[in-house]
């Protein structure tokens, strides 16, 4: 396995370091991972790509312990989640805790004992643009703060270079998460229709995405294939964000192209998934999808303002 923790270089220059599993001899190192997102029954989509991760380090011999911050209030889970971390520290030891997202990492430094690696995502970072593209005042503000905050964590690690940028620490790392090749791999594509119930000959586009999400920017999507149905009447979109991991590599097997407009991204695994399906990608240019898809057949990047661009290239 190959990670990569250099900070603030180009891709370029990135060095990689191989990892190796860890010796049975030698305790393995007890990481508490902390995080407000992870898959549910109603939601298996959930920070499947957190989980994803857990499996990978305890996979590789890591010991990993979890702290899931739940509840019906998503703005009371960080409080609740401050004695929720104390118990858990009080009883078992741990040399490291790995916070997912920024609220999470402020709810890990109120305390001092065990040192803490806080992963930003995109948005903690970045903020959230609305359905108009703008960012309001409140997501600047959560940007502003997680700027800050990064000041105050023991390593930080970021999805792109462009998020690097906005830190002033020098020793950020450049971090995407990974994907599971073992679940996302071409498969038949008739075989794969017929299990999903679709249409053997009918034009599918994947839109992967939930459609109430702003940053996502579904209507475009719809625009575009909307256009596209004047030449081709019988294209179809298909919209999935609910299934689980298999069933949505099932859809990338299924589909003949992947619509990812996105207003905003750090490093969006649905496009790494896609290409390890080798399903065609049209997407916009945000996040590191430039130099994920760049020179790679059938991948396009597009404005993601414009509806016209978008039916061309698919």
């Amino acid at each position: 396995m190959a990670v990569n923790t250099s900070p603030r270089v180009s891709p370029a220059r990135r060095d990689r370091t191989v990892a190796h599993p860890v010796r049975s001899d030698v305790r393995p190192i007890r990481v508490l991972v902390a995080t407000a997102i992870w898959p549910t029954a109603e939601h298996p989509e959930f920070g499947s790509f957190v989980q994803s991760q857990v499996k990978a380090l305890r996979d590789f011999g890591i010991d990993v312990g979890l702290l899931v911050l739940r509840g019906r209030w998503r703005k009371l889970i960080y409080l609740k989640g401050v004695p929720q971390l104390h118990s858990r520290l009080r009883h078992q030891q741990f040399d490291l805790i790995h916070a997912h997202y920024s609220y999470v990492g402020v709810v890990a430094r109120t305390q001092w004992q065990v040192p803490i690696v806080l992963t930003y995502h995109g948005a903690d970072l970045q903020g959230a643009p609305d359905s108009d593209g703008r960012y309001p005042v409140s997501e600047r503000l959560i940007a502003a703060g997680g700027r800050l905050f990064a000041e105050f964590v023991d390593a930080v690690i970021v999805q792109n270079d462009e998020m690097a940028q906005r830190l002033r620490r020098s020793d950020v790392h450049v971090i995407p998460h990974e994907v599971d090749l073992g679940q996302f791999t071409p498969a038949n594509r008739q075989r794969a229709r017929a299990e999903l119930g679709l249409d053997a000959k009918r034009p599918y586009v994947l839109f992967a995405a939930s459609p109430h999400n702003p940053r996502k920017n579904f209507p475009l999507a719809q625009a575009a294939v909307e256009i596209v149905r004047k030449t081709h009447p019988d294209v179809e979109l298909v919209v999935v964000h609910r299934d689980t991991q298999p069933r949505l590599a099932l859809y990338m097997s299924a589909c003949d192209v992947l619509a990812f407009p996105s207003r905003a991204e750090g490093s969006p695994n649905i496009i790494k998934q896609a290409m390890a399906c080798n399903l065609p990608i049209v997407a916009s240019g945000v996040g590191d999808i430039p130099q994920l898809i760049a020179g790679t057949e059938g991948c396009q990047g597009v404005v993601p303002t414009k509806a016209t661009p978008l039916p061309r290239r698919c």
